[in-house]
């Protein structure tokens, strides 16, 4: 009778030993839960499993939400870069939009907006065996006060205002080796002559008004 009396105290000092243990490890918890978990959770210190259960959906629809709906827009996974097609019809536009047609015989250079004439420019053409090309081309290069290297004897002249090529290049055909384009000249008395080996000379000035007009791409119609 004593030996089960003894038994019975043991089992009773365990079960109220884990309870303490449980209720002691269940307040060290809730104190260290951030307020904002505790306001949006109900915690029942009767159902521990439960408010573990409660913890972790509350975690779970947090993550759910940060990903899906909290993102600012300028984190978001769509690209605001134009496509390789978006850019080339962008191009194209703007070829629509603007061209130059060089008239030969008038000797002269017209630029289109659309359908009318902005601007129109004197120019010296290719004299004869060096003829200016004839067709339909788009702009190639551009450049500030270009060196300039002569077909026949190779001699580079040096880029400036004195340079036979003048203060502006504006290239428009290559056959990979030389080049055909506008540009200016320190001689401005031989525009309007067919006194070039193909290119379209201009006066400095009127090459540096041409020069802000158009841009790469933009097509170049040579004709007779």
């Amino acid at each position: 009778m004593v030996r089960n009396d003894s038994l019975a105290r043991i089992v009773m000092l365990l079960c109220f030993g884990t309870a303490i243990l449980s209720l002691t490890l269940h307040w060290r918890i809730s104190a260290s839960t951030p307020k904002t978990v505790k306001d949006s959770s109900t915690i029942s210190t009767n159902e521990p499993l439960d408010f573990f259960a409660r913890q972790i959906r509350y975690f779970v629809s947090v993550g759910k939400d940060i990903t899906k709906e909290s993102l600012p827009n300028d984190l978001s996974l769509k690209t605001q870069a134009a496509s390789p097609q978006q850019s080339e019809a962008k191009r194209l536009d703007a070829s629509v939009e603007k061209k130059v047609v060089v008239d030969l015989g008038d000797r002269r250079a017209y630029v289109y907006r659309q359908n009318t004439v902005i601007a129109s420019y004197p120019i010296g053409v290719g004299k004869k065996g060096w003829e200016t090309p004839i067709g339909t081309f788009e702009v190639l290069h551009m450049q500030h006060y270009p060196a300039w290297r002569h077909p026949i004897t190779g001699k580079v002249f040096a880029a400036g205002p004195n340079s036979p090529l003048g203060e502006r290049w504006i290239g428009f055909w290559s056959d990979g080796h030389n080049e055909i384009g506008f540009h200016g000249t320190p001689d401005s008395d031989l525009v309007g002559s067919p006194v070039s080996h193909g290119c379209l000379r201009m006066r400095n000035s009127d090459v540096r008004l041409l020069y802000e007009q158009i841009g790469l791409g933009i097509p170049v119609q040579v004709r007779k």
